[in-house]
């Protein structure tokens, strides 16, 4: 099938479906045998999701009117001609009449002249997208930029405007195969240009490769992991033979993390997913670690557990993943204003039930990536409020140690926006 019917799909199935992205562009990928092809249909379905609101707005002031019921994937086609128009480098001819080709195919037979006519007016008034009001101007929903607006008053649009970037590739040396010096090395060897995070296993590359293209790979020499997400296993510090738990564990990069470090940790990773529990398998296997693997719900662990409390727990919360929009643009349109306090609320109870489970000495840490403070540090003041028993430790990376827990921003250092508290349990 055209491309650009696939890429209209994936848009339909996250815009009319609420299918995430990171589950619908694979399923219409592997129609696509090239990997040059698969990589722009990634670039058109992520393109349209980054700049939403302007193609939606001059897509619809070009249509008589709008597209309703079975007809909304044709709208979602035009948005795909409008990025190819703005963004793209394709000539404006071949986008027009694979686009148009696309409806075709779609089964939308008379729809063609539309998108032809459409498409065509947008590409001769030649009219620059529209920044009328924020929403526009920063191609992300109202209510986002109202809460960022109340958090980060003098810095919300840099905020903004670094989630609207794309993201680099990480990655996380296996210390178990070698040390990262040396990894580094062998990444020079291969032609692949790499500098150090300031993590102790972070790489950043240059330019992002295909995971074949780098050394050691498929037998586990490094991993795929954002620089700020490798601070987790890092920060929880696991030792020895301990009891360790990671809570909401898929999809398993800090699983293995934990293990890299301290092998011989008693490790339970436990998550409510039973699908994304097999990918936390499949990272494990290609690593040659093992954990004890649990479906089950981080809010009632005892409905699954009648061992020892654990010494080191990483509750790494569900949140609303606002601190990763460079890496899922789909965020902004999947996710609605009162998320936020039914996440807050969702947090609160795991954190609560975890704390039960942590040994008198143990640490807890708390992570999210999100850059809300109603998910961070809102959340650790009220946990802190209500347990008398809990105290926190103060992150050395944080900017201010006075903070509660540490804030990383989207740029920040090139990572991902991600937050960290570390508490003990008196």
């Amino acid at each position: 099938m055209n491309l650009r019917a696939l890429a209209a799909k994936v848009v339909f199935q996250v815009l009319e479906k609420g299918i995430s992205l990171s589950v619908a562009l694979p399923d219409q990928q592997r129609h696509l045998e090239s990997g040059k092809d698969k990589a722009l249909l990634a670039e058109l379905s992520y393109g349209v999701m980054r700049h939403l609101p302007q193609l939606d707005k001059q897509v619809s002031d070009c249509i008589s009117k709008p597209l309703k019921g079975k007809q909304r994937i044709v709208h979602q086609l035009l948005l795909v001609g409008c990025y190819q128009l703005y963004f793209t480098r394709i000539p404006s001819h071949a986008a027009i009449s694979e686009t148009a080709e696309a409806c075709r195919q779609l089964k939308f037979e008379g729809m063609v002249k539309v998108v032809n006519g459409v498409l065509r007016n947008i590409q001769r008034q030649e009219k620059p997208l529209s920044t009328d009001n924020d929403t526009l101007a920063h191609n992300t929903p109202a209510w986002i930029i109202k809460r960022l607006k109340a958090a980060y008053p003098d810095n919300w649009q840099h905020v903004i405007e670094q989630s609207h970037q794309r993201p680099p590739m990480w990655l996380r040396n296996n210390q178990q195969s070698q040390t990262r010096d040396e990894y580094l090395t062998a990444l020079t060897d291969a032609n692949v240009e790499a500098t150090a995070g300031s993590s102790n296993d972070a790489i950043l590359l240059t330019s992002p490769r295909d995971v074949m293209q780098l050394p050691g790979f498929e037998t586990g020499a490094a991993s795929v992991q954002d620089g700020a997400a490798q601070w987790a296993a890092t920060l929880l510090a696991p030792q020895g033979e301990e009891r360790v738990l990671d809570a909401c564990a898929a999809p398993g990069g800090k699983t293995c993390h934990l293990l890299e470090l301290a092998p011989n940790i008693k490790l339970v990773a436990v998550d409510n997913d039973a699908k994304r529990l097999e990918r936390v398998q499949q990272n494990l296997d290609r690593l040659s670690l093992e954990a004890e693997l649990i479906h089950g719900d981080a809010a009632n662990i005892d409905s699954w557990w009648q061992g020892d409390k654990f010494d080191r727990i990483l509750l790494d919360a569900p949140c609303s993943a606002t601190g990763v929009i460079r890496r899922h643009p789909d965020i902004k349109w999947l996710r609605k204003n009162n998320d936020i306090e039914e996440l807050a609320s969702l947090q609160s109870q795991i954190f609560d039930h975890c704390w039960q489970w942590l040994k008198p000495g143990g640490t807890l840490l708390y992570a999210t990536c999100s850059i809300l403070p109603q998910e961070n540090k809102d959340q650790v003041s009220a946990f802190l409020q209500r347990t008398p028993d809990a105290t926190l430790v103060p992150i050395t990376q944080q900017a201010n140690p006075s903070d509660i827990g540490w804030q990383i921003l989207p740029g920040q250092e090139n990572m991902d926006g991600f937050y960290y508290a570390r508490l003990v349990k008196d």
